[in-house]
C-alpha cells in the first residue's frame, strides 16, 4: 500500500514538474517569438506521430510513396490555408508586392492544381497487392490533416483576432488539465468514464469550478493592455504589422445591475467589469465541460490500436498530440464563437477589398455610396460629384 501511495506521489511530482517547465518555455517562446512559427512547429509535430502510428500499425514498410505523399500533402494543405490568410487579413501587403497579387489571384487554381498533381501521384503509385492498405492510408492521410492542420489554421485565424483569443482559451485548457488532475488526484473516488480509467467525477466537477475562476481573473487581467486585445495588421505607412487599436466595447468596463437573489447574498447591486470576462464564462464553460472530450477521443483513438502514447517526446507526458488534443477542439470553439457572437463588419477588410478593384469599379462604389448617405441625410448636398 505503501509502495503505491509513494509511487502515485512520484509520478505527480515528475508531472507536475514537468508541466510548470512545459507551461513556462511555451509561454516563453510566445514572448520571444513569432506564435505563428510555433503553431506550425506544433502542427507538423502532431501530423508526424498521428501519421508514423498509421506507418507502425498497418505495417506500410512497403507501400511507395506512402511519406512522400503525407507530406506533400502537408504542404498543399498548408499553402492553401496560409495563402487565403494572407489575401484576407493582408490586403495591404499584396498591393504592394507584384508576385504576391499574382498568386492571391490565382490562389485557389494553384492550390487546386498542387493538390491535384499528389492525387495522381498517388494513383500512379497504387500496387496491386496493397490497393486496400494504400486506401486505408490515403484516408489517414487526409483525416489527420482534417484534425491537425484545419485546427491549426483556426488558431491562427483566433489571433489575428487579437492575442487574447489565442492566449486565454490556450490557458483555459492548460488550467482545466491541471485543475482536474489535482482534485481527482487528492478527493477522486468516483470513475467518470471507462475510455480514461483514471479521470474521475470530482476531477472532472473540481476542474470546471477552478477553471471558471482562472478564465474570469484572467481575461479582467489581459483585457486591460492595447498588446492582447487589438487584431493584427499590417500597417502599409510603417511597413510593417502591428497590434495597435481603439479597444471595442468588449475591452471597456462597463457596469452591469446584479440579479435580486446574488445582491441579497453579495450585498452588492451593481459590477464593473470588462464584458469579455462574461465571454471568457463561456470559453471556461465549454473547455471545462466538452473541451475533455477531445482527450477522450485520443484515449479511444490510442486504444483502439492499442499504443499508450502517440510518442514519448515529453517523459511522462506522451507526444506533443498528447498534449494538445483538446487544444485542436477549444480552437474551433473560440473560432465558431468569435464569428458566432463577436466578430462584426470589418471596416480594414472591406477597404482592402475595394482596393483590389478596378478605378471605374472603385468610383461606382463611392458614387454609391455617396447617394447612399445622401439619402439618409448623413452627408449634405453640397458633396462634390465625382464621374466615372
Amino acid at each position: 500500500m505503501c509502495c503505491v501511495s509513494f509511487s502515485r506521489w512520484k509520478n505527480c511530482c515528475i508531472r507536475g514538474v514537468l508541466s510548470m517547465a512545459m507551461i513556462s518555455g511555451f509561454f516563453m517562446m510566445i514572448y520571444l517569438g513569432p506564435i505563428m512559427l510555433i503553431v506550425m512547429t506544433i502542427q507538423i509535430k502532431c501530423f508526424q506521430e498521428i501519421i508514423d502510428i498509421g506507418y507502425r500499425v498497418y505495417h506500410s514498410y512497403e507501400l511507395p510513396w506512402f511519406r512522400t505523399l503525407s507530406w506533400y500533402f502537408l504542404v498543399c494543405v498548408n499553402y492553401f490555408f496560409y495563402g487565403e490568410t494572407l489575401a484576407e487579413y493582408f490586403g495591404a501587403l499584396v498591393q504592394r508586392e507584384e508576385p504576391l497579387q499574382f498568386l492571391v489571384r490565382y490562389h485557389r487554381f494553384i492550390s487546386f492544381a498542387v493538390y491535384l498533381a499528389g492525387f495522381c501521384m498517388f494513383v500512379l503509385s497504387l500496387v496491386k497487392k496493397h490497393y486496400r492498405l494504400q486506401f486505408y492510408m490515403f484516408a489517414w492521410t487526409h483525416v489527420t490533416l482534417l484534425i491537425v492542420v484545419t485546427q491549426s489554421h483556426l488558431v491562427i485565424q483566433n489571433l489575428f483576432e487579437g492575442m487574447i483569443w489565442f492566449l486565454v482559451p490556450v490557458s483555459i485548457v492548460i488550467c482545466n488539465d491541471i485543475m482536474a488532475y489535482l482534485f481527482g488526484f487528492f478527493f477522486g473516488r468516483t470513475p467518470l468514464i471507462k475510455l480514461s480509467p483514471k479521470k474521475t467525477w470530482e476531477g472532472f466537477i473540481g476542474g470546471f469550478f477552478g477553471t471558471l475562476v482562472f478564465g474570469f481573473i484572467l481575461a479582467y487581467l489581459l483585457a486591460q493592455f492595447q498588446y492582447f486585445v487589438c487584431p493584427v495588421e499590417y500597417n502599409s505607412e510603417t511597413n510593417r504589422f502591428t497590434a495597435e487599436c481603439e479597444p471595442s466595447d468588449i475591452f471597456v468596463m462597463h457596469e452591469y445591475t446584479l440579479p435580486f437573489t446574488v445582491q441579497s447574498i453579495l450585498r452588492w447591486k451593481t459590477v464593473t467589469i470588462y464584458p469579455y470576462q462574461i465571454h471568457s464564462v463561456a470559453l471556461s464553460t465549454f473547455g471545462s465541460l466538452i473541451g475533455p472530450f477531445g482527450g477522450f477521443f485520443a484515449s479511444g483513438f490510442k486504444r483502439a490500436f492499442k499504443i499508450k502514447d502517440f510518442a514519448d517526446t515529453i517523459p511522462g507526458h506522451g507526444g506533443i498530440m498528447d498534449r494538445f488534443d483538446c487544444q485542436y477542439l477549444m480552437a474551433t470553439f473560440t473560432h465558431v464563437y468569435i464569428a458566432s457572437f463577436i466578430r462584426g463588419p470589418n471596416p480594414s477588410k472591406v477597404l482592402q477589398q475595394l482596393l483590389v478593384l478596378q478605378p471605374e469599379q472603385q468610383l461606382s462604389i463611392f458614387n454609391a455610396m455617396r447617394d447612399r448617405l445622401r439619402d439618409r441625410g448623413i452627408l449634405g448636398g453640397e458633396c462634390v460629384c465625382v464621374c466615372e
